[in-house]
C-alpha cells in the first residue's frame, strides 16, 4: 500500500470515529432527555389523575339516605356515588362500601355493595384502608383504571369510599409521547450522523492539506538537497583523481565549500520553517526603527552585490515600529538577497523605507508574472528561469516574519512598466 493510500485509509478511519462520537454523544443526550421528558410527563399525568380522584373523594359525604348497594347511575352531584358527566370530576365512579358482618356467605368486606364490587376491588386491600387514602393502578377487563379508597370517619359501621378513574387517556397520551420521542430521536440521530459526516469531512480538510504539504515538503527538500550533494560527490571524485594537481585540488575544495554552504543554508531554513510550523519561535518585540534594520541588513550585502556588479541604493526615512529587530533584519536581508540574485550585471537594487513602516525593495530583473505573484511565497517554488543558488524557502520565511508582525507583503510590477519586481512590506507603526 502506497503512502497516499495509507493516508486515505487513516482519514477514512478518522472520519468514521468522528461520526461515531457525534452520533454516540447525540444518542446519549437524546436517551437522557427522552427519559426525563417521559418521566416528567408520566408523573404529571399521574399526579393530575390522583388529584382528580382526591377531589371526588373529598366531595363525597356520608349520606345515610344513599343506597350504597343500588346500581351505579349517572349523577350531577359530585358528592353522590355514580358516574358524573361534565365538571372537574367527570369520568369517575364513586362507591360506598360498608365493612359489616357477612350475610348469607357474602364477603364481609363488600356488604352491601353487591357481588359486582368484588370484581373491581380486592377485599384484602379494603381491609387495611384507613382515613388516609390509598391509590392503586389496576385494570377492569381491558380498561386501565386508578382506584382511590379511604375510610369515611362518620359512616355507619366502617364505611369505605372508593373512587375509580379511567386511565385510558393517560395511557394513550404516554404512548403517543413515547412514539414521538422515539421517532423524533431517530430523526435527530440520523441528522446528527449526516451532519457529523459533513463536518468531519470539513474538519479533515486542514489535516489532508497538512499531509499533502508534508509530502510535497519532503519531496521538494529531497530534490533541493540532491544538487549540493551531487556537487560534493563530484568534488570528492575529482580530488581522488587529481590529488597531485594543485589547481584541481583548489577547484574541488571550492566546490565542496559551495556545496556545504548551500546544504547549511537549506538545513537552517528547513529547521526554521519546521519551528515556525510548530509555533516554537517567539518574537522578542521592542521599540525599534525599520529604517535602521534596513540599513544594517543592506550594508551586509554590499560585498555580494559588488561581486555580481549590482549597485545597492538605500533610501530610508525614520519608521518606528514595534517588532523583533533580528527578524526584521532577516526580512530585509531575504528581500535584498533575492533582488541581487535576480538583477542583471550593471543593474540596481533600491531599498526604501518610508514613514508608517513601509518597506519597498526593487530590482531590475525579469520580474514576476501576474499568475505567479501568489505562488512566489510558497515553499520551494521557483519561477521558470530563476537563477541557481537559492533554496526556494527565503520568501516563505519572509512572509512568516511579516505575518508574525501583523503586517502584509506583496509583489508587484515596477512603476511605469519598468522591468523588474517590486516587493512591498507594510507593518503597523509603533
Amino acid at each position: 500500500m502506497s503512502a497516499r493510500e495509507q493516508e486515505s485509509a487513516l482519514l477514512r478511519r478518522t472520519r468514521i470515529r468522528l461520526m461515531a462520537w457525534s452520533g454516540g454523544s447525540t444518542l446519549v443526550v437524546l436517551v437522557l432527555l427522552g427519559v426525563a421528558i417521559y418521566g416528567a410527563a408520566s408523573a404529571s399525568l399521574a399526579a393530575s389523575g390522583v388529584a382528580e380522584l382526591r377531589q371526588r373523594l373529598a366531595e363525597m359525604s356520608v349520606n345515610l339516605g344513599v343506597d350504597a348497594g343500588g346500581p351505579v347511575t349517572v349523577v350531577s352531584d359530585p358528592a353522590l356515588p355514580g358516574v358524573q358527566l361534565g365538571g372537574a370530576s367527570s369520568g369517575t365512579i364513586a362507591f360506598m362500601v360498608s365493612r359489616l358482618p357477612g350475610v348469607n356467605g357474602a364477603s364481609p368486606l363488600m356488604q352491601p355493595l353487591g357481588a359486582g364490587a368484588a370484581a373491581i376491588i380486592d377485599p384484602s386491600v379494603l381491609a387495611g384502608v384507613s382515613t388516609q387514602p390509598i391509590v392503586i393502578d389496576t385494570s377492569i377487563g381491558n380498561a386501565p383504571v386508578r382506584v382511590m379508597a379511604a375510610k369515611v370517619p362518620d359512616g355507619p359501621g366502617e364505611t369505605v369510599a372508593v373512587v375509580i378513574g379511567d386511565r385510558s387517556a393517560e395511557i394513550d397520551t404516554l404512548r403517543t409521547l413515547l412514539l414521538v420521542l422515539l421517532g423524533g430521536g431517530l430523526v435527530v440521530l440520523a441528522a446528527s450522523l449526516v451532519l457529523g459526516y459533513l463536518y468531519a469531512g470539513r474538519a479533515l480538510v486542514p489535516i489532508r492539506d497538512s499531509l499533502r504539504r508534508q509530502r510535497e515538503f519532503a519531496a521538494d527538500a529531497s530534490h533541493e538537497l540532491r544538487t549540493p550533494l551531487a556537487i560534493t560527490r563530484a568534488a570528492i571524485a575529482e580530488l581522488r583523481r587529481e590529488r597531485s594537481d594543485p589547481a584541481a585540488v583548489d577547484r574541488a575544495l571550492g566546490d565542496l565549500e559551495d556545496g556545504s554552504s548551500r546544504i547549511e543554508r537549506l538545513v537552517d531554513d528547513l529547521l526554521l520553517l519546521a519551528r515556525t510550523d510548530a509555533d516554537a519561535i517567539e518574537l522578542v518585540e521592542t521599540d525599534t526603527d525599520l529604517a535602521l534594520a534596513a540599513a544594517e541588513a543592506t550594508e551586509g550585502f554590499e560585498g555580494v552585490a559588488a561581486g555580481r556588479d549590482v549597485r545597492l541604493v538605500l533610501d530610508v526615512a525614520p519608521a518606528p515600529v514595534r517588532g523583533d529587530e533580528a527578524r526584521l533584519r532577516q526580512l530585509v536581508g531575504i528581500l535584498v538577497d533575492n533582488a541581487i540574485r535576480h538583477s542583471p550585471a550593471g543593474g540596481r537594487v533600491v531599498v526604501a523605507v518610508r514613514g508608517g513602516a513601509r518597506l519597498v525593495v526593487e530590482d531590475e530583473g525579469p520580474g514576476v508574472a501576474v499568475a505567479d505573484r501568489e505562488r512566489v511565497f510558497d515553499r520551494f517554488w521557483r519561477a521558470p528561469g530563476a537563477p541557481a543558488g537559492g533554496t526556494g524557502l527565503g520568501l516563505s520565511i519572509a512572509r512568516w516574519i511579516v505575518e508574525r508582525h501583523r503586517g502584509s507583503i506583496r509583489v508587484e510590477a515596477r512603476a511605469g512598466g519598468a522591468p523588474g519586481a517590486r516587493f512591498v512590506v507594510e507593518l503597523p507603526g509603533a
